[in-house]
């Protein structure tokens, strides 16, 4: 069936599948349980008519304000089943960015997940003349304002209509109503510079790269997924939600970003979507463990790792070595299947995209026998433009457009998208929706890049992002910054040079292993601040970054470096909720170690 809108999607797929297998699958108890497609239709349905009871109408918009878990999802389907429009929102964003962009948009209500979201809404709530209730997830929430209402209460009130037979085809009849230009979501970019602007996605949009992605990654009611990205980002909302949920897979929400291993091992996915951050930290936990063992085991691993590397740019350069193939087959029997065994998981395939993914990093999970498939996209385009497809990787690339993208590169090398899930326009914002899309309906991405011989798309940075020296180079510093994250030393890197004689970098180091130097060279310290202005721990990380930097252009090289106490965090407001760092505040908090770089 070819689906026009979510509802109808949602709709279609519980009757199809009912109560004989898992939509979603949730830790309780210590232990994962399921939820079918009979059951949640119900939880939907009834959450739809307590919202329609409220005086919700299609068009209202509805801020949500929660985690991932399974009320993230029935709300989700609920305000869409009425033609409402959600706002979601990452949780962790204060009182003051909620207020911005519920404001923005006019929110008539705002569902969050538990009391300490309950106390950020309420304390903007006065400042908003249309926000008419405030629902909450938990039921262990103190309040005796009259517009905070339980989620509960929500369902029980939906339930009571639903009992009435001449009632319980109110939800089919919204859903018939939907058309698919209505607007489905308004999603926030997360403003890495200036305000954030609310992206009008509509059922078109949404549903074009949900059908795109199914068909290029087969995906089919046998797979399941392990997720673990916020479903208020556009990434995990297509491809790990709504993508898996028309298919008929089986979705599991995984506890959290540090459970992840054990929940690999528990529910054996056959698909996630990550983010590079995630395999890079994968990657180097394993290096990390390896470093413990016996120098004979270390030798063996570090042998077959290279073995492995070889090996998988062999078979991407489309070559055959009967000598090296053997090789891999004794190194896969010696090391990665064994790894695998310990992970607790034989195969699973992962969809990276949100940031660029370092080609070593790419090619060991390929050699580890974990696949992965690198995309790209933005949230302006509902987001995937491009995906390396299955048996067509080309490692270094973000793979070819979906099938009913069109993309081009401009004079000056940058990307522009066109197709049906390019969003609708920004909220309220006219003059910035004409200065993304051009009249011919091109999307102007904002992202540099070529394409190769192979057709595959490579991305070279971000066009904002692109410095030029004092000495009129233009230098993209993404590329080297994942260069010098190759380093087991240095956990995130943050390269400046813009208007520069040259370049330097901001660097926080990767902890556990400068104490394992220190433990090494019985270096004495007392303090983190200790051990990072110690000198040879500083002479240490210069040798592996001159080793690192060796075939840079010398105008690309960073010649000094400053190393920071703290790893970059949300909290701190250095990173955005996808773990994006935002250049202009980390260069605006370390900008006194910037001048001593430039000024020594």
């Amino acid at each position: 069936m070819n689906f026009t809108t979510i509802p109808e999607m949602f709709l279609y797929i519980c009757d199809k599948y009912k109560d004989t297998k898992n939509a979603f699958m949730l830790k309780k108890d210590g232990k994962y349980e399921g939820i079918n497609h009979l059951e949640l239709r119900e939880k939907v349905e009834c959450m739809s008519l307590g919202l329609l009871n409220l005086g919700i109408r299609a068009g209202d918009r509805i801020g949500l304000v929660a985690e991932n878990r399974l009320e993230w999802v029935i709300t989700d389907l609920a305000i869409a089943s009425i033609g409402a429009i959600d706002v979601p929102v990452f949780s962790t964003l204060t009182s003051k960015q909620e207020e911005f962009i519920f404001s923005d948009c006019q929110v008539s209500a705002i569902v969050v997940s538990n009391n300490f979201q309950l106390k950020k809404a309420l304390e903007f709530k006065e400042n908003l003349s249309s926000l008419r209730h405030i629902i909450v997830m938990n039921k262990d929430f103190s309040e005796q304002d009259v517009a905070v209402k339980s989620m509960d209460y929500i369902i029980e009130l939906g339930a009571e209509i639903r009992s009435h037979k001449d009632r319980r085809s109110i939800i089919e009849e919204s859903v018939n109503k939907i058309k698919p230009d209505d607007v489905l979501t308004l999603i926030y970019t997360s403003g890495t510079t200036g305000n954030p602007k609310g992206v009008m996605l509509t059922h078109r949009n949404i549903i074009s790269n949900v059908t795109d992605a199914v068909s290029i990654f087969n995906i089919n009611d046998k797979d399941s997924f392990l997720s673990y990205l916020p479903y208020c980002h556009s990434y995990e909302r297509t491809s790990g939600y709504y993508a898996a949920l028309s298919a008929g897979s089986t979705i599991a929400l995984a506890e959290g970003v540090e459970t992840i291993a054990a929940n690999l091992s528990e529910i054996k996915p056959t698909l996630v979507t990550t983010v590079p951050r995630l395999l890079e930290m994968m990657k180097k936990k394993i290096y990390s463990n390896i470093e413990k063992e016996s120098p004979m085991k270390k030798k063996v691993f570090y042998w077959a790792a290279d073995i492995g590397h070889k090996y998988v740019k062999m078979k991407f350069e489309g070559k055959s070595s009967i000598t090296l193939s053997a090789q891999y087959k004794l190194a896969d029997k010696l090391v990665f299947s064994k790894l695998r065994e310990k992970i607790g998981i034989n195969h699973v395939r992962f969809v990276s995209g949100g940031a660029p993914l370092s080609q070593e990093v790419c090619e060991f999970f390929f050699a580890l026998g974990f696949p992965v498939n690198e995309g790209y996209g933005l949230t302006e385009a509902s987001p995937i433009v491009s995906i390396n497809c299955v048996g067509e990787e080309e490692i270094g690339t973000v793979g070819k457009p979906l099938p009913s993208v069109e993309l081009k590169i401009a004079e000056d090398g940058e990307i522009l998208a066109r197709g049906p899930s390019i969003m609708k326009g920004y909220w309220g914002d006219v003059e910035a929706t004409r200065n993304a899309i051009d009249e011919d309906g091109w999307l102007y991405t904002g992202d540099v890049g070529f394409i190769t011989e192979k057709g595959n798309l490579k991305i070279t940075d971000r066009k904002k992002y692109i410095f030029v020296s004092s000495g009129g180079k233009n230098i993209a510093p993404q590329p080297i910054e994942n260069l010098l994250g190759q380093s087991p030393y240095i956990e995130q890197c943050i390269l400046i040079g813009d208007s520069r004689e040259y370049c330097t970098a901001l660097i926080t180091p990767d902890f556990e292993q400068l104490k394992k130097v220190a433990d090494n060279f019985n270096i004495q310290y007392h303090s983190v601040n200790e051990l990072i202005t110690n000198e040879k721990v500083i002479k240490l990380i210069k040798n592996d970054m001159d080793r690192l930097q060796k075939d840079l252009a010398k105008y690309e090289k960073v010649r000094k470096f400053s190393l920071l106490s703290a790893p970059f965090s949300i909290e701190n407001g250095e990173l955005t909720p996808k773990l994006s760092v935002k250049r202009h505040i980390v260069e605006r908090k370390y900008s006194y170690l910037i001048e001593e770089m430039y000024n020594l």
